[in-house]
């Protein structure tokens, strides 16, 4: 395609998405209409003297759960923005539209846009992506720099692969997926890094990340611990309390988690009646207490040297989890909060055996998984979180 007919399509999509939406939808194509019924009302302002809209992307419901996190804050009131795409997880959001009507709706991106401006007065960025749709074109250096101008105050919240330059992962660890993975996948995800790294550098604001590990690739953040309910994830049942171990692994990208460097040997010991494996894809957020619930052993990652939700919710549930860590996130996690993750160390050279030691040894690891719950309501349940956002909401973190 020319030079010419590229800037000529780009030209009629700007031009179509100024048009109101009545007049819009019958231009576009027919992978680009949305109902005009679709289309919600801007979003409406929480009540307080500070108000936080935070958005788009709610991954594992963090948006929401940040949110939730800032309202612990005397005067402060929160709304989280999500952009539903056809294989969402369903999780939890104050505000949603569409993804194809976020995409495709200069309508609602500027009545968004106005009222965020008009009802707001801080932005958090997740995931360094776009919350306007057609209002700046896409591009959200736009976005923050015309909220600035507005008054209101904008932060960064990087929740991974946005800011992990898997280049320096590479370095780090003998495991990460940057190493033998796809070169294409590899080298567009260097890219993103980069692009928003740039966006970190010239926007110059206060920044978070969700994981400590992250902080090697931008140090000015603050960890702003993941949150979640411990309550939805309780669980009567205790863990290792007879039979051969189940052993559960449910990773939402493989490549990442490591799966095929642990999963030939997991599944030999689960053959060998050791321990019952059962792996795990793609299922409703709802369902997943109840599968923790009949589990004894959760496995999470096993080459990008963190812990994340999965985790989390595991431990509240009581469930023992094994994973690899870096020492760098097991000593910042230890500086912050004076705690010790109870999650047990295992690579992929060493996972049979601490998985064989753990059938072997249920009393010592169910006293590990019996702390998770205690971990998890000192760390991940939203007191901490808020107490980070306090100075960026102008609060006292003591509040």
């Amino acid at each position: 395609m020319s030079t010419l007919s590229t800037k000529a399509r780009i030209a009629y999509r700007r031009a179509v998405g100024m048009l109101p939406d009545r007049l819009s939808v019958p231009l576009r194509p027919s992978d680009r209409k949305f109902e005009l019924a679709d289309v919600p009302p801007p979003v409406a302002a929480p009540i307080g003297d500070t108000r936080l809209y935070t958005a788009p992307a709610n991954f594992a419901a963090q948006g929401y759960q940040w949110a939730r996190a800032a309202e612990r804050l005397p005067g402060v009131g929160a709304v989280n923005m999500q952009y539903r795409a056809s294989g969402d997880f369903g999780f939890p959001a104050d505000y949603s539209v569409s993804e194809r009507v976020f995409l495709n709706s200069g309508t609602w991106a500027r009545r968004q846009r106005d009222a965020v401006a008009d009802g707001f007065t801080h932005v958090i960025f997740e995931a360094e992506r776009p919350i306007f749709g057609l209002a700046f074109e896409r591009f959200p250096e736009r976005e923050a720099r015309w909220l600035q101008g507005r008054g209101l105050q904008v932060g960064l919240a990087s929740l991974g692969t946005d800011l992990r330059l898997p280049s320096r992962h590479a370095q780090l660890d003998r495991w990460s997926p940057f190493r033998d993975g796809d070169h294409a996948w590899i080298a567009d995800l260097e890219t993103k890094a980069l692009r928003n790294r740039g966006l970190f550098e010239r926007l110059g604001v206060p920044s978070f990340v969700a994981t400590p590990e992250l902080l090697g690739d931008w140090p000015d953040a603050v960890w702003l611990p993941i949150v979640i309910d411990p309550s939805e994830w309780h669980s009567d049942r205790e863990a290792l309390t007879g039979g051969a171990p189940i052993v559960l692994h449910a990773p939402t990208n493989p490549a990442v988690k490591g799966t095929a460097l642990i999963e030939p040997v997991v599944e030999r010991l689960s053959a060998d009646g050791i321990i019952d494996y059962q792996r795990i894809v793609k299922v409703p957020a709802s369902e997943m207490p109840e599968r923790y619930a009949q589990s004894d052993v959760v496995l999470d990652q096993f080459a990008l040297g963190i812990y994340a939700t999965t985790s989390i919710e595991a431990m509240a549930a009581g469930r023992l989890v094994v994973a690899h860590l870096h020492d760098q996130v097991r000593d910042h996690i230890r500086e912050i909060t004076g705690l010790d993750a109870p999650i047990v160390e295992a690579t992929p050279d060493t996972i049979g055996e601490v998985l064989r030691d753990v059938a072997a040894r249920p009393e010592h690891y169910r006293e590990i998984a019996q702390r998770g719950p205690d971990y998890v309501e000192a760390v991940h349940n939203g007191a901490l979180a808020s107490r980070v956002l306090a100075p960026f909401l102008g609060k006292s973190a003591g509040s």
